[in-house]
């Protein structure tokens, strides 16, 4: 445990050094806040209710939405891809240090450094320019947290199962972008489900991704009772289960036909 607490400690030094990108993703996560924002103002106009939720609890859905992007950002792909590409990777995985360990605690390093970089900056920005998220029932944050948890493993997984394609693609980036695009439109974050057909939404509530951000987004805001926020978590749960699952088993398979690329 301890080197992979290093491994975090080093991540955060490393990701406070990159200036430029913590200014970039402010101000594409800003864009697309406020961007959202009066999207549904529009939509709201002369309209109390749509889908069950007021104009007022969607812009703080945006606002909290935008925070989630913040925590929900992963590198584990691109890593995976470098030492694949650098002909690394068999050598990783023969040292005292399981390697997507370290991939998972460069990610929390970087994390961790990004709720002071990123996720305060977007927080008083939308405050300003939009409002204050407050949280519909503060009885709740309990429940909200233990789903952010449970979302920041579940899309982990997703992206560690996908970076896996690198083992037999040469490049994965074009990839990754489509992969986190997805995501967001798939999960909810931007468009929440219950905008969507009937039919839809029953067929993307099947899989995981709705998990992501919709269900802790949907808690926060107070759309559905504590017993229906339960039984969603209960899924939520059996997700990542099948998702660690599936991750094991793919792992054990890659690494045994490890194709090194490189030197």
């Amino acid at each position: 445990m301890k080197k992979y607490l290093y491994v975090v400690k080093t991540q955060i030094i490393k990701s406070m050094t990159y200036e430029f990108n913590v200014y970039g993703n402010i101000l594409m996560q800003t864009i697309i806040m406020i961007t959202s924002a009066f999207f549904w103002k529009a939509l709201y106009a002369g309209q109390g209710n749509v889908g069950g939720v007021d104009a007022d609890s969607m812009l703080t859905y945006i606002i909290v939405s935008s925070l989630l992007s913040v925590l929900f950002l992963t590198n584990v792909e691109r890593r995976i891809q470098l030492s694949v590409q650098k002909g690394t990777v068999a050598t990783d995985m023969m040292k005292p240090i399981n390697p997507f360990g370290v991939y998972f605690a460069e990610d929390i390093g970087n994390i961790i450094a990004l709720v002071f970089q990123n996720m305060l900056p977007i927080l008083i920005i939308g405050c300003l320019l939009i409002k204050v998220p407050k949280m519909a029932d503060i009885r709740d944050l309990p429940l909200f947290l233990l789903s952010v948890v449970l979302s920041f493993l579940i899309n982990w997984l997703i992206s560690a199962l996908f970076g896996m394609i690198a083992f037999t693609a040469v490049n994965i980036d074009a990839l990754i972008q489509v992969k986190k695009h997805l995501i967001r439109l798939l999960s909810g974050s931007i468009i929440p489900l219950w905008f969507f057909p009937p039919a839809v939404s029953k067929v993307l509530g099947a899989f995981p991704f709705v998990y992501i951000y919709q269900l802790p987004l949907s808690i926060y805001i107070g759309k559905g009772d504590c017993a229906e926020h339960l039984m969603q978590m209960g899924i939520q749960s059996i997700w990542l289960a099948i998702l660690c699952g599936i991750f094991l088993f793919v792992h054990n398979r890659v690494t045994k036909k490890v194709m090194v690329q490189g030197g």
